[in-house]
């Protein structure tokens, strides 16, 4: 699938669009953006997203039309048609709108992740912002270690998240994900898991990593994809019948509310 683009309106293939080097979405990462998953060209959960968008949008004192954004969503998943991929949708400082069409990255079966350390900027708390920079590097650092995947832990031991993706464990027996007061990204595919599932909020400390018993990664293009190891320590269950229950649990809720045959 070829990646198409729209900025303010203006449809195009996606490496040949443009904004101005001026605008300080590139120059400082100042702006916001969603991605939602693509089924045969619908997105799952649309609506969430343009919520937490403006959220993320009023948090950080920017303004936009959302109006003419969501149109210009509709004219672009229209002229790509029934596609399986995901749409993204940026705001910046400088006004643009751009929305980018795309195939899904290539995913393994299980994740190993490596644990980074990570100090989460309290003041982007609710915001789901351009600056990822932080979280691009924790990814090349686990992979620099051999990993597949940063987990990012925070300067007091406490295990947060994926750079791009919430973190579900299961210890004890019980299906736990770290509590947004740690900081973490208040994840849509997280809000769903959680309701679908009955999991619960729990601090996990980085000592308790050995002891956990399955785990899986859960993000929009990533739905529920397990752990295989964290650290070099294999897991003892990939997946293991919880992960399974969670994977399944979540496309069956996507497919119904998509109503996908």
């Amino acid at each position: 699938m070829d990646e198409l683009a729209s900025v303010d309106g203006t449809i195009g293939p996606a490496a040949q669009m443009t904004i101005p080097v001026t605008d300080e979405g590139l120059l400082r990462g100042d702006g916001v953006f969603e991605v939602a998953r693509l089924y045969a060209g619908r997105p799952f959960a649309w609506d969430e997203h343009v919520e937490r968008l403006q959220r993320s949008a009023a948090n950080l004192r920017l303004e936009f039309d959302l109006e003419a954004a969501l149109a210009e969503v509709d004219a672009l998943l229209a002229k790509v048609g029934p596609v399986d991929g995901a749409i993204r949708l940026v705001i910046t400082r400088g006004g643009r709108r751009v929305a980018v069409v795309s195939p899904l990255p290539e995913r393994q079966r299980a994740v190993a992740l490596g644990t980074v350390r990570y100090a989460p900027t309290r003041v982007l708390d609710a915001v789901k912002s351009l600056s990822y920079a932080a979280n691009m590097l924790a990814s090349r650092l686990a992979r620099e270690a051999g990993a597949d995947e940063a987990l990012l832990v925070s300067p007091h031991g406490r295990v947060l998240e994926a750079p791009t993706s919430a973190f579900f464990f299961v210890l004890d027996g019980r299906l736990h994900t770290p509590p947004l007061a740690d900081h973490v990204l208040d994840s849509i595919t997280r809000r769903h898991v959680l309701e679908l599932t009955g999991a619960t909020a729990r601090v996990l400390h980085e000592d308790l990593l050995g002891e956990l018993e399955e785990a899986f990664l859960a993000s929009t293009t990533r739905e529920v994809q397990p752990v295989s190891s964290i650290d070099g320590r294999p897991l003892p269950a990939v997946p293991g019948p919880q992960t399974t229950e969670a994977a399944d649990a979540l496309r069956h809720r996507i497919a119904a509310q998509l109503r996908l045959t």
